[in-house]
């Protein structure tokens, strides 16, 4: 009896833990958990003007995102996921031109523009530099979606920073929507 509960208990703290946030790994299945999670917190229509995540090896995944349920508000909340735990850093508040809607400066996250994306294309910057430098395990620093101010959703970039494993040199990604190399700084 004692026993099979043990392994009841096993079980439930591996399954719980395994869907923290902050260990998903920095691939298109991790990063669309993360996805997941944002619109658990946040709904599936907010309008968000930036998506980071970084990575400490120490406290795992950091989510820091502005957002906001009512673009036409002009008001947006900076929130931060820190060891699974949600807080809000700040108020935002934005300025649009004249004759133009707040939409027209935010993204969702959606087919268009996507976290599993992003995951995607921080698997092959590893890969890429696992072959072209040689290391044996890049770690993602900080991946997000570098939204243009001017509105132009196809100018939005993905970027991606990654280092080796023990520090050192960081090597930047930036990639279009349909995941399209457009440079590399390393």
């Amino acid at each position: 009896m004692i026993k099979n509960t043990l392994v009841v208990l096993l079980i439930v703290s591996l399954i719980s833990c395994g869907g923290r946030i902050s260990n998903q790994p920095a691939n298109e299945t991790g990063f669309k958990a993360i996805e997941n999670e944002l619109k658990t917190q946040f709904g599936d229509n907010a309008y968000y003007t930036n998506v980071s995540i970084t990575y400490n090896k120490s406290i795992g995944n950091t989510v820091i995102v502005i957002v906001t349920k009512d673009p036409e508000s002009l008001k947006m909340g900076q929130w931060n996921l820190v060891q699974d735990s949600w807080g809000q850093n700040s108020d935002v508040t934005i300025t649009i031109p004249d004759g133009t809607r707040a939409t027209d400066f935010m993204f969702q996250l959606n087919d268009k523009i996507n976290l599993a994306k992003l995951g995607e294309l921080v698997e092959q910057s590893v890969e890429k530099l696992k072959t072209e430098k040689d290391l044996d395990n890049p770690t993602l620093s900080i991946a997000n979606i570098k939204f243009p101010k001017n509105g132009d959703v196809s100018k939005t970039e993905y970027t991606i920073n990654l280092t080796p494993e023990n520090g050192g040199t960081t090597f930047m990604f930036y990639y279009t929507l349909d995941g399209k190399l457009i440079k590399k700084n390393y």
